[in-house]
């Protein structure tokens, strides 16, 4: 029996094949007696989805199958917007820390999932707002991070950091990063941050190649608010440009004074996954962990 009837799909839009991909994933949700509602803006170019309804608001469907890598997944869940949907990621990017299944496997990893052996597994998110003044300039959410950093002059930036409205430091650095326990795996580790278990309610700060040595990656609990003041300085030829980045994906340009704060903000994102499954073994399977360099 199907745990969810009313399934979404949306894929990545410029996928490389991208109507075989969503072909073989309609098969199989067809073959399971799913009613399927597709993307109307990402799937109205495959032919084989013109037979489906199509959904637009999170109210429409019980679950959405998203087919793509973590970009894709993180621009589906900013759309869905109240997170109350459960996402099953079939993964056709690169690494896929966030998919629960390759397209090769997905002929068998999908009945699974919906027919009982799948389970919820909640993701925190950070609560970002971005101030100017009185105004809030931005206002969003991070699954992996904010990041605030130099623009386009290779300058280090000042960055005046608080926790709870306690001083930690002022980073001078190329950039802070604020992360999430999921985020903990994408840019804050390649900028030498810590991996950080996903069910653990915490918040990391990595700065980006820090001008003291003394300022290393701090994990903190993710229900404490972190303040980042931008306090640039100006030069001869112009003012030092910093930038808000949230998951990668949304770029917002900060003047000196602009605030910057995130909290966990109790909302979760929810993923489908199998019960076996671990975040050890997607560990070593992602990064390949135990495997001879020859």
């Amino acid at each position: 029996m199907l745990q969810y009837k009313r399934i979404g799909v949306t894929v990545k839009s410029g996928l490389t094949y991208k109507n075989e991909s969503v072909s073989k994933v309609l098969t199989i949700l067809t073959d399971l007696g799913a009613v399927i509602y597709t993307d109307p803006t990402r799937l109205s170019d495959v032919d084989c989805s013109k037979d489906f309804a199509q959904f637009h608001s999170e109210d429409d469907i019980d679950l959405l199958v998203v087919i793509g890598g973590d970009g894709t997944i993180l621009r589906a869940i900013r759309e869905l917007r109240t997170f109350k949907t459960p996402i099953l990621s079939v993964n056709r990017g690169t690494v896929g820390f966030l998919a629960e299944t390759e397209i090769a496997d997905a002929d068998t990893i999908i009945p699974r999932l919906l027919t009982g052996e799948g389970v919820l597994e909640n993701r925190s998110i950070l609560s970002v707002v971005a101030t100017r003044g009185t105004k809030n300039v931005f206002e969003g959410f991070a699954l992996n991070e904010a990041v605030i950093a130099q623009g386009t002059i290779a300058r280090l930036v000042d960055l005046r950091t608080m926790v709870n409205g306690e001083d930690l430091t002022s980073y001078h650095a190329d950039g802070l990063i604020i992360a999430t326990p999921t985020g903990s795996t994408a840019y804050s580790l390649a900028a030498g941050g810590p991996i950080v278990h996903p069910t653990l309610a915490a918040t990391i700060l990595t700065p980006i190649n820090p001008h003291s040595f003394s300022q290393k990656p701090v994990v903190i609990p993710s229900n404490q608010k972190v303040t980042v003041e931008v306090m640039t300085k100006s030069n001869k030829f112009k003012d030092t440009e910093v930038v808000l980045t949230v998951d990668g994906q949304v770029y917002v340009p900060l003047e000196n004074g602009d605030k910057v704060t995130a909290c966990a903000c109790g909302d979760t994102v929810k993923f489908l996954r199998l019960k076996q499954d671990t975040f050890f073994h997607t560990l070593r399977e992602k990064l390949k962990w135990g495997e001879r360099v020859d």
